[in-house]
């Protein structure tokens, strides 16, 4: 039994405090922390009335490792779970260092004045993780997380060899606005402007935004457009897996938020430096965020499914195979256990089963890890019992993707 701090009172946090919460004999206490105290009640209150229990909260920067050692001091939990803004990883792990307990998170660590996905930073924490005897594990929400788990699982049981990976993000649903990111606003269009990246034979490939894209038939959703992005588990994937040729990440997008997209970054709204505005600086992209639909308030009248997974390809025995691994979600089915949108609870889940598999050492070690460097069995296992049940095609023989 641990006591757990999870920072951070957004969508994803409403639903990793929920889903810790119902594993007493894992998670005995939990403190939510965030700079918004009005989001820890509202959280809090959410907890006792759905499912009578008690959290205790607390306000918090993030961004000041002084006031996150404090609270650390004071609560002396076992693990810290970030599900806060991937600009305050690193001051969130400097924290635990000094305080001397583990770390988790679901997204890689960004600098605010540069939208760079990187592990860089964090990995750099290596050895000083290694030599306190702390671990940190990195990206444990669904993409990353889920979909490396998927392809260590893969390459575990399916493959001598993997040489391609394509990982494919589709949602679905339907939240009845003109425009709204499922999660973060900022850090959502932050990632979907930079440059495409893929990995092919020992190189990565850059293309313009969204240049590349095809069409692809997802079970339970449909025939939706998918365009390549880099993401951040390609990084750790490739140097984890060294057989892999091929490499690549789809989102789907429909073309009404495109267009809305692409409007926004002509008039200069997706800006991430600042500009000068009646005597003040503003960062156009922030103000942005301030004006569209809070993530979370999207969850009630959300329709539809989302469907993520992985398309691997290698050799078993000699011979070539394809596997895929896919996780269907319902947002209104999330929305009636949690409060939660599909996108929310697809992160947050996957968060509350790696600090399940932390604090009871079935993942263990020192130093700095990727989801894809522990046994993937227990994780997969706890998918699904705990809501992200998934379904493996061996021999998939569906229509290969476009080179």
């Amino acid at each position: 039994m641990s006591k757990v701090l999870i920072i951070g009172a957004g969508g994803v946090g409403n639903v990793v405090v929920k889903k810790c919460a119902t594993r007493p004999e894992i998670f005995s206490e939990i403190v939510l922390a965030s700079r918004t105290l009005s989001k820890c009640e509202a959280i809090k209150n959410s907890v006792k009335s759905t499912l009578n229990k008690n959290i205790e909260i607390a306000k918090v920067d993030a961004d000041n490792t002084s006031e996150v050692v404090a609270l650390i001091k004071k609560h002396k939990p076992k693990l810290l779970i970030n599900v806060a803004l991937p600009y305050q990883d690193l001051t969130l792990m400097d924290a635990c260092l000094e305080t001397g307990i583990d770390y988790l998170d679901t997204a890689n660590y960004e600098p605010p004045n540069e939208a760079k996905f990187s592990y860089s930073w964090q990995w750099a924490y290596q050895d000083r993780f290694k030599e306190k005897g702390l671990m940190a594990l990195l990206g444990s929400g669904f993409d990353p997380g889920v979909t490396n788990v998927f392809t260590a699982y893969a390459a575990k049981n399916y493959f001598d060899e993997i040489h391609t990976l394509d990982i494919l993000d589709c949602n679905g649903g339907d939240h009845g606005k003109a425009f709204a990111t499922n999660f973060n606003p900022e850090i959502n269009i932050r990632e979907i402007m930079q440059r495409g990246r893929f990995y092919k034979d020992g190189d990565w490939c850059e293309t313009d935004p969204l240049s590349i894209h095809q069409t692809f038939d997802f079970a339970e959703v449909g025939k939706k457009e998918m365009y390549l992005l880099f993401h951040e588990e390609l990084e750790s994937l490739v140097k984890n897996f060294p057989t892999l040729k091929k490499a690549r990440f789809w989102m789907t997008f429909g073309q009404e938020y495109l267009t809305h997209l692409r409007v926004m970054k002509n008039i200069g709204m997706t800006r991430i430096d600042e500009v000068e505005y009646k005597g003040q600086k503003i960062i156009p992209l922030q103000f942005l965020k301030a004006v569209l639909p809070d993530p979370g308030s999207l969850a009630e009248n959300y329709t539809g499914k989302t469907n993520i997974g992985t398309i691997i390809e290698g050799v078993k025995s000699g011979k070539k195979k394809k596997v895929y691994i896919y996780n269907i979600c319902d947002h209104a089915k999330c929305y009636k256990e949690v409060q939660s949108q599909a996108i929310s609870y697809t992160t947050g889940v996957p968060a509350m089963i790696g600090a399940a598999m932390v604090l009871t050492k079935k993942w263990q070690g020192a130093g700095v890890y990727n989801m894809e460097q522990l046994n993937p069995e227990p994780f997969m296992a706890e998918l699904n019992q705990y809501g992200l049940p998934w379904k493996v095609i061996d021999n998939y023989n569906g229509v290969s993707l476009d080179t």
